[in-house]
């Protein structure tokens, strides 16, 4: 049965939304958008949803990133997507960004190499997720580009370095005598995402939304006491 799914991210310094048929991308909109995703997010779902002359209703399931990234800009897509979820009675697929990064990174992949995405956390430190050629990604993890980059490039295989921590991580790696190279998947695209949605099993109506996925706890000030 054919499956219509709009899938949006915004977990990064970027805002994007993708109407799928069965993997076909049928309307897209990608912006560099670091501030301002609250405001963009709903118009451009009605942009893609109008340039294929659909609308809510004739969605299968919705689709957004799960993180890691922005806390605003996770908190902002995964509320927007429950809201819809509970408003047009639809399934949600999540995928991790770094899930997302991967498929993108994948057609520039050689056969030996092992791919390593590498979100900037903005705060000094970057989220890594290793995606051996052969078996299953290894747990994501949190580390400075040091840390991270001997942690990563333990395998001695050749390197393939996708996401928005990419530059960061490369330099630590050739500072240890690394094999590596930066690809172009840079941030994040609901078309990609939307693509490796159409692939998932829907969830049963009713199921709990998917959680963000975090690898380290917000940065947060306590507020003055009052008078």
């Amino acid at each position: 049965m054919s499956r219509l799914l709009l899938a949006f991210d915004c977990s990064g310094p970027s805002c994007s939304a993708a109407l799928a048929r069965d993997g076909a991308i049928l309307a897209h909109r990608f912006e560099a958008r670091p501030r301002g995703q609250a405001e963009r997010l709903l118009p451009m779902l009605g942009e893609v949803l109008g340039e294929a002359g659909l609308g809510y209703a004739d969605l299968a399931a919705l689709a957004v990133t799960l993180g890691p990234g922005s806390f605003t800009g996770l908190r902002i897509g995964l509320a927007t997507a429950r809201a819809l979820a509970l408003a047009a009675g639809l399934p949600i697929v999540g995928r991790s960004t770094f899930e997302v990064l991967a498929a993108a990174a994948a057609p520039e992949r050689a056969e030996a190499e092992n791919l390593l995405v590498a979100i900037d956390s903005q705060r000094g430190d970057l989220f890594v997720q290793v995606f051996p050629r052969q078996g299953a990604p290894e747990p994501p993890f949190a580390a400075d580009p040091a840390a991270a980059a001997r942690r990563a490039g333990r395998s001695g295989a050749p390197l393939l370095l996708a996401g928005s921590g990419a530059l960061r991580l490369g330099e630590a790696l050739d500072a240890l005598g690394e094999n590596c190279r930066i690809g172009q998947a840079v941030l994040p695209d609901a078309a990609t995402l939307a693509i490796l949605a159409a692939e998932a099993p829907l969830p049963a109506l009713g199921s709990p939304p998917p959680r963000a996925v975090y690898l380290r706890p917000p940065d947060t000030t306590a507020a003055a006491a009052g008078p």
